[in-house]
């Protein structure tokens, strides 16, 4: 396993499309188990591969307390959304430290491959439900911030650059 760097936004890479994983090998099985340390690391809820660089539909999530229920998503489809809406406080590791209201259904279910490539139909509300559309969001190419308005967007973007140049700044004085 290993650590795996998460883009930041607006770093044009996260809005690459992901393509379906072709197959479940020891490579996409490798990936997961990196993808999941990065998660924990990051005390994230959810990471799609999009946000590591990597563009295949691959998603790894766990919102439970003890942070020991790992779901893997390969290929991952939304077959099923309700009509039902919630506005919920939304942050993301590639917009660490930035969170906002994004609307979202309550629940869905969704069609995918588990990590030893069996299919799986799962149904979720919730935070889980929200955490799904979240990360499925990323392997379409899409950054919750673009559900904001364009000044808050632009905002949270000038504010996330100029961290970028502060880290960059105080990494070449410490060289």
């Amino acid at each position: 396993m290993a650590l795996r760097t998460i883009l930041s936004y607006p770093d044009p890479r996260l809005h690459t499309v992901a393509k379906p994983v072709q197959a479940v090998d020891a490579r996409i099985r490798t990936l997961i188990a990196d993808m999941l340390e990065t998660m924990y690391e990051a005390s994230g809820i959810g990471l799609a591969a999009t946000q590591i660089d990597v563009h295949e539909r691959l998603v790894v999530i766990d919102v439970s307390e003890e942070r020991n229920e790992p779901l893997v998503l390969i290929n991952p489809e939304i077959v099923w959304a309700s009509d039902e809406k919630v506005m919920n406080e939304e942050g993301c590791l590639s917009v660490p430290g930035i969170y906002d209201g994004v609307e979202r259904s309550t629940a869905v279910r969704v069609q995918a491959l588990d990590a030893d490539g069996n299919p799986q139909a799962i149904e979720a509300e919730g935070l889980l439900a929200i955490c799904i559309q979240h990360e499925l969001d990323h392997l379409l190419g899409k950054v919750f911030v673009e559900y904001l308005s364009t000044l808050k967007r632009n905002r949270i973007k000038t504010k996330l650059l100029k961290a970028q140049r502060d880290v960059q700044r105080e990494g070449g004085r410490s060289a």
